[in-house]
């Protein structure tokens, strides 16, 4: 039995929370009058919203100066929102440290790689590696956890909130390079040690001590990267040490389930191992945001989808904070009108709200809130509007959500079920390539996600998997593009998988110590053959496939290969393996994507169904759901899909 597999088992034989879904709220009881918190309360269950996450920000309001505290607002509020049925998600408030911690402690900013301190007066300008602040914050958690930790109210708990946004998880402080030093002296025990495996003896870079080790920016040329990539590695660790910190004050006063709040394409630490801390993930899902901010699609699809965002972005995410949570995972904040941080903010298409909700609820999320119940009149994110508008009228999103909670009572619950499709994500293969990306426009997680993409196109459903995964049975296909190193767990995996491996481009072409193995790569399971040589391409050059389709950005010549599959018209070999091994010496186009996926399906006794760009399918245990990512009706065979609707169906 695999993790996938075990994680299934656990939500069949515990279950009050898990498989039945509830809607929420994220609440600013500090931001209103105390008169109006009742009404509040009662209006969110009289909307189906049983979830609300309180505290994120009010740090300044719990402790106004140091050691003098206020909670009786906090304790009329909990009292308020419990007794009108709610369930409480109580956050610690250390994202926003008010302004006398900073006083405090001046150093405790996080510093850019220009060597500039990120000031105080927003949020998230605490460095993760500054003691102090460490101190602090677990100081301010525990004193939160005595007072509330028993409270019957309150049924989960947030960790801070949005680890790493805002470009906020690498830093260059002193309080950094000091920690990084102590890191690397525990990694690598002697300075000698480390001067070999980075490798120093390039461009006289050797050190005779720890203490001559400086951070990796501001350099003149590149750093070597694997100082660069280390300095990832510590930067994550400094992330998973403060969450830690957190979680095990918290463990001493409640039984209640342990929360963070992800990001979308936040990959600057490990979400798996800050995951293993907590008993559930959750992600702030922003579809038009998202599309506008972080997509590298044409501005042509950001048109086309601008009141729905990218079709697959969302379910990406649903798939991944899935197994950081090893099966549980929530919706955070979910989006319900314009926002106000992109550079454009259009308005959600009518039926958008709900869409996104549901297609939460069928990747196996517990609880879909939303950010938040009333938009804020002031300060910083008053363009962005919540599920009332400031004068308390309900906005569209809320009828929405009312209208998903009336519709969930046909349901007794929704179970999720292995999907016979695995994606493998790795955070480190990701620091590797933007450390040493080669090609401008080569992204690990552009890759990674154009293969999700095929995979969807083709009514798939998919379980992502951590790099370390030991067992793959249960699955069919596994795909790995651009996994810099396979480790041993996962290497004998392969090695007993009975299933079709896809791999590369850049799989298993680096050691850990990001050099070029002696061997050189592809060092892949099942895989004879040798990359000669590597080239990326500008934007529009495409390298054509013989027998359909293109290679862009990323090229390898392969030689000595014991089988080629395919080859380009160029004559260099496209794919090499044999019907159990598969690899790709290019970034695959979609059509080459999809039309490889469909014949592996089909070998493999997977059906598969050919969607448009709008249209999207994800499979339960008892039900398949349909998605329609515009304003038009879309019809897929028998399947009549409403404009921006759902449609599901009975297995």
């Amino acid at each position: 039995m695999n993790l996938t597999q075990s994680v299934w088992l656990s939500i069949k034989l515990n279950y009050e929370l898990i498989m039945i879904p509830k809607l929420g709220s994220c609440y600013y009881p500090e931001h209103w009058p105390e008169e109006q918190w009742q009404k509040d309360a009662e209006d969110m269950m009289k909307s189906g919203l049983l979830w609300v996450r309180i505290g994120e920000f009010a740090w300044s309001r719990i402790e106004p100066e140091e050691g003098v505290f206020n909670f009786d607002w906090l304790d009329r509020a909990i009292s308020i929102l419990g007794s009108a049925g709610l369930n409480i998600v109580m956050s610690t408030p250390t994202a926003t440290p008010p302004r006398w911690v900073v006083d405090k402690w001046p150093d405790m900013l996080i510093v850019d790689a220009e060597g500039r301190a990120r000031q105080s007066g927003s949020r998230r300008h605490y460095c993760f590696s500054h003691e102090g602040y460490l101190v602090e914050a677990a100081r301010i958690t525990e004193i939160i956890a005595k007072r509330y930790g028993g409270n019957s109210f309150i049924k989960a708990w947030q960790l801070d909130n949005e680890y790493g946004c805002h470009d906020t998880t690498l830093s260059y402080s002193e309080s950094a390079l000091k920690a990084f030093r102590v890191w690397a002296s525990k990694k690598y025990k002697t300075i000698e040690h480390l001067n070999e495996s980075w490798k120093n003896v390039f461009w006289s870079m050797e050190y005779n001590d720890f203490d001559q080790i400086q951070l990796p920016n501001l350099t003149v040329t590149d750093p070597n990267p694997i100082h660069s990539l280390d300095f990832k590695r510590f930067s994550s660790d400094q992330v998973i040490k403060f969450n830690r910190s957190q979680s095990n004050v918290l463990r001493e006063y409640t039984k209640k389930p342990l929360i963070h709040n992800y990001m979308g394409r936040i990959t600057d630490f490990d979400h798996y191992e800050v995951g293993k801390d907590l008993d559930i993930a959750s992600w702030d899902s922003y579809p038009l945001g998202f599309l506008e901010d972080r997509s590298d699609q044409s501005d042509e699809f950001k048109s086309k989808f601008m009141r729905f965002g990218d079709p697959d972005f969302q379910s990406f995410h649903h798939d991944l904070y899935r197994a950081v949570g090893s099966g549980r995972w929530w919706v955070m904040e979910q989006q319900p009108g314009p926002v106000n941080w992109a550079p454009y903010n259009p308005e959600p298409a009518e039926g958008a709200v709900r869409l996104w909700t549901w297609e939460a609820i069928a990747h196996g999320a517990e609880v879909v809130s939303y950010f938040r119940w009333r938009q804020a009149p002031f300060a910083q994110e008053q363009m962005h509007a919540g599920l009332n508008r400031p004068d308390g009228v309900r906005a569209p999103g809320l009828d929405e959500a009312s209208r998903v909670f009336s519709e969930l009572k046909e349901f007794g619950s929704i179970d999720q079920v292995q999907s016979k499709v695995a994606l493998i994500f790795d955070y480190e293969s990701c620091w590797a390539w933007e450390v040493m990306p080669q090609g401008r426009d080569f992204s690990y997680f552009e890759l990674v996600y154009d293969y999700y993409r095929a995979l969807r196109s083709l009514g798939l459903s998919i379980d992502i998997v951590p790099p370390n995964e030991s067992d793959l049975s249960g699955y069919k296909v596994v795909l790995m593009p651009g996994l810099m190193h396979i480790g041993s767990q996962l290497e004998s995996a392969i090695k007993s998988f009975d299933g079709v491996v896809i791999s590369g481009p850049r799989t298993g072409s680096k050691t850990l110590d990001m050099s070029i193995p002696s061997s050189l790569p592809p060092e892949v399971p099942g895989i004879h053959g040798t990359v000669a040589r590597v080239e990326t391409l500008r934007p529009k050059a495409l390298i054509t496939i013989k027998d359909h389709g293109h290679f862009k950005k990323w090229m390898e010549t392969l030689v000595d290969c014991d089988n080629v599959i395919e080859f380009c018209d160029d004559g260099r070999p496209a794919i090499i393996g044999d019907e159990k091994n598969l690899y790709f010496a290019g970034w695959a186009d979609q059509d080459t994507l999809r039309r490889i996926i469909i014949d592996i399906c089909v070998n493999q006794g997977i059906s598969v169904t050919e969607l448009n760009d709008c249209v999207r399918i994800r499979e339960t245990l008892t039900h398949r759901f349909w998605f329609n990512f515009s304003e038009e009706e879309s019809t897929v065979g028998s399947i009549k899909v409403p404009a921006s609707g759902v449609f599901w169906e009975m297995l």
